[in-house]
């Protein structure tokens, strides 16, 4: 048989435990589990019971710590499944734009993420919603940013579950079998994630990134490497790739998908990456990641050596591709055909089972670190902009941190009881929207670290009218397979009319309504609010005496150098 028609034999049966990669996976998740607990002594300051302390790690994370923090935030466990399970699926439109959208984010990052980490270390602020009561003195536009970041994060959260729950289901355990098979392990992963990152917060997943990141690179390399070889080269891999996009969908009656987008794509795609660009860093995991570094040099340095990342994103994208060519078959234990299991079968059946195992704990470690950041990130913004703000303004630094712990704690269950009582699809549909709601957050904050020219009430109802339109857009859009709601990102622009991404139209028509309410509302003399920020503000670096002195008066505590 040719190399270019090869198959490998599975190495477990549809039914089979793959005892010996599942054992690998125990193994190295129960090393980070122990890491994870002794991080609390990881680079500590003299107590953990403030947000800076617990929830930022301290504010003093250097360029390679904040590296591999951001780097295990940013590309998660869901990414390195659905990336590939979308080229696998239905090609570059739904897959491949994730690679130049995190390429085109850097510099966006480069530009503005520094200025937020200055004003936010020199007056103590911990979310981005922090910030914008800062700027405005108003707890209500704040609290739009911090609601929609909290809601936005809840729904990623459960993808990493899934992410997690895709490994096992291939490994052997899950599908339709009993309660202990299917849940349990699941169960037992997130209790110890809830105990670690109670007892060590930030510094929990700035440790474990450490080994996610590495067994990431080595897995992916190794891959990339060997599977094109194995499956006849990336000449066949490709050839079989635009054989499969060019098929009819019996159900959908079009073509399967895009192997290089055309005329009809070319806005999807655009827009998909611009859009997709512009979000990312509003997320509070991402902000939290970001503000825990420890200068805001190392804000730009990360900016310049995060695209490391996006180059083995590339290669995982088009794992997705192999998998066509090698004919993987990503069929779950309940007998259906499922995308989302595409690069864990295609390990499991095309490496030996040690080395799968290897790949499934890169997967499943690969969870906890985002996991772990993004319940922090939405308990801090609970804490300051919902407790702090409206319910305990008096609350003191151990009391914000005690209350952040907890909530973490909820926000981990609620994730949880999501993707056990809920079908997958809608934790995928409510991160779709998601996305859509984040990015219209980017006026009040992007904007705002600029100028203060948009009036806030502008800002607010331009916030409002974005949410509002792409939730409905979103709504509207049916998945032809399913005919459900919710069924992609993509609807036709207003004026343009090819589809477009949601989340950007919905942007575009935020910022005109927030231009045009401004100029009135200025017009008219409206108060704008008290700007407790001063222009140096935006430029504070560590070295200056009056970050430190504002962060103790926030409860954050300078002991010594920043670490590298």
């Amino acid at each position: 048989m040719s190399a270019a028609t090869a198959q490998v034999v599975p190495l477990t049966t549809g039914t089979g435990v793959n005892g010996v990669a599942l054992t690998v996976l125990i193994v190295l998740f129960a090393i980070v589990t122990v890491l994870g607990f002794m991080a609390s002594r990881f680079k500590r300051g003299d107590h953990l019971e403030s947000l800076d302390e617990w929830g930022l790690g301290g504010r003093r994370f250097g360029t390679w710590i904040t590296w591999f923090l951001l780097g295990g935030d940013l590309y998660t466990a869901y990414t390195f499944i659905a990336v590939p399970a979308a080229m696998f699926a239905t090609g570059a439109v739904a897959g491949f734009f994730a690679v130049p959208y995190t390429i085109v984010l850097y510099p966006i990052i480069f530009v503005f993420m520094a200025r937020l980490w200055s004003v936010s270390h020199r007056h103590g602020y911990v979310t981005s919603a922090d910030f914008v009561q800062g700027r405005y003195g108003d707890r209500g536009l704040s609290l739009a940013v911090a609601l929609t970041g909290f809601l936005a994060t809840m729904p990623y959260i459960a993808l990493q579950l899934i992410g997690i729950q895709a490994v096992l289901e291939v490994a052997g355990l899950g599908g339709s079998g009993n309660w202990f098979a299917k849940d349990a392990p699941l169960l037992i992963a997130f209790v110890l994630l809830a105990a670690y990152t109670y007892t060590s917060g930030l510094r929990a997943p700035a440790v474990i990134a450490f080994v996610k990141d590495g067994l990431i690179y080595l897995v992916i390399i190794v891959a990339i490497i060997y599977l094109p070889h194995h499956f006849g080269g990336w000449d066949h891999i490709f050839g079989a790739a635009q054989d499969k996009m060019a098929a009819t969908n019996p159900v959908t009656k079009a073509p399967n998908g895009a192997f290089i987008p055309g005329d009809p794509q070319m806005w999807a795609y655009a827009t998909l990456g611009l859009g997709s660009a512009l979000a990312l860093f509003m997320y509070p995991h991402s902000i939290t990641a970001s503000l825990s570094s420890g200068s805001r040099k190392t804000i730009r340095r990360n900016a310049a050596i995060l695209p490391a990342y996006s180059f083995v994103l590339g290669l995982l994208a088009l794992l997705g591709w192999v998998a066509i060519a090698a004919g993987t078959k990503p069929i779950g234990l309940d007998g259906k055909p499922n995308p989302q299991l595409v690069i864990p079968q295609l390990f499991e059946d095309s490496f030996p089972s040690w080395f799968a195992g290897v790949a499934f704990a890169a997967v499943a470690i690969g969870a906890l670190v985002p996991a772990a950041i993004m319940s922090i990130a939405a308990a801090n913004t609970f804490t300051r902009n919902i407790y702090k703000a409206w319910v305990k303004p008096d609350a003191t630094h151990a009391q914000e941190a005690q209350v952040s712990k907890l909530m973490s704690l909820v926000v981990k269950a609620f994730a949880l009881a999501f993707v056990f009582t809920m079908d997958k699809q809608n934790a995928i549909n409510f991160q779709l929207l998601g996305g859509i709601w984040i990015l219209q957050t980017f006026p009040a904050i992007v904007f705002s670290l600029y100028t203060r020219w948009f009036h806030k009430w502008a800002l607010l109802v331009g916030w409002a009218v974005g949410m509002v339109y792409g939730t409905v857009k979103a709504y509207q859009v049916i998945n032809p397979a399913t005919g459900k709601h919710f069924g992609g990102s993509l609807s036709a622009m207003p004026v343009i009319g090819d589809l477009g991404y949601i989340a950007l139209t919905s942007f575009v028509i935020n910022v005109l309504v927030a231009v045009v309410l401004t100029v009135a509302l200025r017009a008219a003399k409206v108060a704008n609010g008290v700007d407790e920020t001063r222009s140096y503000d935006y430029f504070a670096d560590s070295d200056d005496p009056t970050v430190a002195q504002d962060l103790a008066a926030h409860g954050g505590v300078r002991t010594g150098a920043i670490e590298y």
